[in-house]
């Protein structure tokens, strides 16, 4: 197979890792690859999974991309990314997630599509036998499992994978460290902007909107033989009544309970993670849909404004008590549960605002990934300054010790000491520095909130 060569990075695109999931394997468990003795290229990423908003999203998804140092001999540590975008949307192919920054540090970047929305998640009773729901997820193992097979081939260690990813990337993480069937294909994680007491579907739920979703497409359809452009018009039509359509489900096999139980029994594996959120993680949903989860928090507005005595405008107590009740008082909920369970933890919060951008703030859910990755002026991020790339070197060397050691701690790096009570990272746009976490008291009244 040839690469393309860059300066000090070979990269491999649309690498398939299952075979298409198209025809009689619509809605199926990912199956495995043909075997093809010709010399191939890869020089180009396949295409992302169907989505509504991308014209040349296909079926014929199920591929990776590989990014590894050129002209260095392994086995070198491996991080495997999951991307965000609500289970609905996303592509490992987005210029934001070019791995060649991490591969230029002497590790190799694997990025993963799978398939989303009504054809990642759908549950329905006319699939049963096929392992109906969740096929998302079996894609992400699958895409494990590919690596733990042929990652040596590229030079990496099989038996030295790290997991990261944002958003429902976390979640599925999440998951799979919960899940027996992907236990020893990874053995660091790294969850950013985790809504750790997320309730996940229950397989009822689940059909029900499997069942809308059918309905839309009118009787007697065969699911397997519809065309693509329907199926996403039906998506698009019940995404619109329902934002959790499609997401992971309680199926009994590979998922079995939410995360915060799991976390609590002590069901994850006892594995070094790092976990932590943003400062400000507004952007996931419209402003409606903050006011409506304001509405919905039960705590009254005098209540609030004593929580955040120095906000007065509504759409920013709405957005900052959003962040804490989805993101930062569950992560550090998972960061103790995990830290209980004896497993090195490790938790963050990512404060730091592009120079450019200070005046104009922009959506704050997902920041930090320009500085994990590195890219610039792509869509989703901009030209950062000195200033800014300097805060970036440091943030990706943190991931980078971790993957290599399960320690993000190394020379030349502010000290971060692991999770315990409520110690955690900061990293604001004055300082990057341990201590004690400031909003500590009042993520312990949202806490107590969070369980009545």
């Amino acid at each position: 197979m040839l690469g393309a060569v860059e300066g000090e990075v070979a990269s491999f695109k649309g690498l398939p890792y299952a075979a298409p999931p198209v025809g009689a394997l619509r809605w199926h468990p990912p199956q495995p690859t043909t075997e093809s003795s010709e010399m191939r290229t890869a020089y180009d990423y396949g295409a992302p999974c169907l989505q509504p908003a991308l014209p040349q999203a296909s079926e014929d998804c199920l591929t990776l991309n590989v990014f590894r140092p050129f002209g260095v001999d392994g086995p070198l540590p491996v991080m495997v990314f999951i991307h965000g975008g609500a289970f609905v949307s996303g592509t490992a192919n987005d210029p934001l997630f070019d791995g060649t920054k991490l591969a230029q540090a002497g590790l190799i970047a694997v990025t993963v599509n799978y398939r989303l929305g009504a054809l990642g998640w759908l549950m329905h009773p006319a699939l049963a036998g096929g392992g109906a729901g969740n096929f998302g997820l079996m894609d992400q193992i699958a895409a494990l499992n590919w690596v733990h097979d042929n990652i040596a081939a590229f030079g990496g260690d099989p038996s030295n994978v790290t997991l990261f990813g944002s958003d429902a990337g976390a979640t599925s993480i999440a998951v799979l460290m919960l899940s027996a069937q992907a236990r020893d294909l990874f053995q660091k994680a790294i969850l950013q902007s985790v809504p750790g007491r997320a309730r996940l579907r229950s397989a009822q739920e689940a059909e029900a909107v499997g069942r809308q979703f059918v309905a839309a497409l009118g009787p007697k359809t065969d699911l397997r033989a519809t065309e693509p452009r329907r199926l996403l018009a039906a998506e698009s039509h019940l995404l619109e009544k329902s934002r959790r359509g499609f997401a992971p489900t309680m199926d009994g096999r590979l998922v079995t309970e939410d995360l915060a139980s799991g976390f609590a029994a002590g069901h994850q594996s006892r594995i070094p993670l790092i976990i932590g959120s943003n400062d400000d993680e507004t952007g996931l949903e419209n402003e409606s849909d903050i006011k409506e989860e304001l509405a919905s928090s039960g705590i009254a507005s005098d209540e609030l404004r004593q929580l955040y005595p120095d906000l007065a405008r509504p759409s920013d107590l709405a957005a900052r008590f959003y962040t804490d009740k989805i993101f930062s008082e569950p992560v550090r909920l998972l960061a103790r549960l995990h830290a209980a369970s004896g497993a090195p933890t490790f938790r963050y919060r990512f404060a730091y605002v592009p120079e450019a951008r200070r005046a104009n703030p922009d959506v704050g859910h997902g920041r930090e990934l320009q500085f994990i990755f590195g890219a610039e002026g792509v869509p989703g991020a901009g030209i950062l300054s000195r200033r800014d790339r300097a805060v970036a070197s440091r943030m990706r060397a943190y991931w980078i010790n971790f993957a290599r050691s399960g320690d993000p701690n190394g020379p030349d790096l502010p000290r971060w000491d692991a999770a315990g009570g409520d110690r955690l990272l900061l990293i604001t746009n004055d300082r990057i520095a341990s201590g004690e976490d400031p909003l500590a008291e009042r993520l312990d009244r949202l806490a107590g909130e969070g369980r009545k």
